[in-house]
């Protein structure tokens, strides 16, 4: 993890990409970035990815499966600790590719900060990084959140808090 760290600070020194938000109805693309925890958190980004094409909104999903917790259903694009090398390096082609597109905006949708997913956000060349309010990961995010319940309210209220951007 140490490596990883070391990685990820200075993958956010490095990366220049534009950051701005652009409003709702001009943005096309979407990442969502998660850790799979349980079937209800796997069944509200469900929910949100219908409601993003639904406003006609292409979207895309990764996901991080931690050991000893299981996949609901292989519906979308995830890597896991063993696409980690000791040195930090993130071997998943999916994750890379991830990281690499240019999305309108990329929600990550956890509540608590996760080193890998965090390592991919510092190389996402996404014009605005959405999250929760964590004071520890500001620099990985352009708007963030404040939120203290549950996981469909954070996924609800970032849907809301972006759609009125104008």
């Amino acid at each position: 993890m140490t490596f990883l760290r070391w990685r990820t600070r200075a993958a956010l020194r490095k990366n220049k990409s534009l950051r701005a938000s652009i409003p709702y109805a001009q943005a096309q693309s979407f990442g969502l970035l998660f850790t799979v925890e349980d079937t209800q958190k796997h069944q509200e980004v469900k929910n949100l990815l219908r409601l993003l094409h639904q406003d006609g909104k292409r979207a895309e999903v990764l996901e991080f499966l931690p050991r000893k917790k299981e996949n609901p259903e292989f519906m979308f694009d995830f890597f896991s600790p063993q696409d980690v090398s000791v040195w930090g390096d993130i071997t998943s082609d999916k994750a890379i590719d991830f990281a690499n597109k240019p999305f309108d905006y990329i929600f990550y949708l956890d509540e608590a900060p996760n080193p890998h997913l965090l390592y991919l956000l510092a190389r996402s060349k996404a014009h605005c990084r959405v999250g929760r309010h964590m004071p520890a990961c500001e620099p990985y995010f352009e708007m963030m959140i404040e939120h203290a319940g549950t996981i469909r309210g954070l996924l609800d209220n970032m849907l809301k808090y972006t759609r009125q951007l104008k």
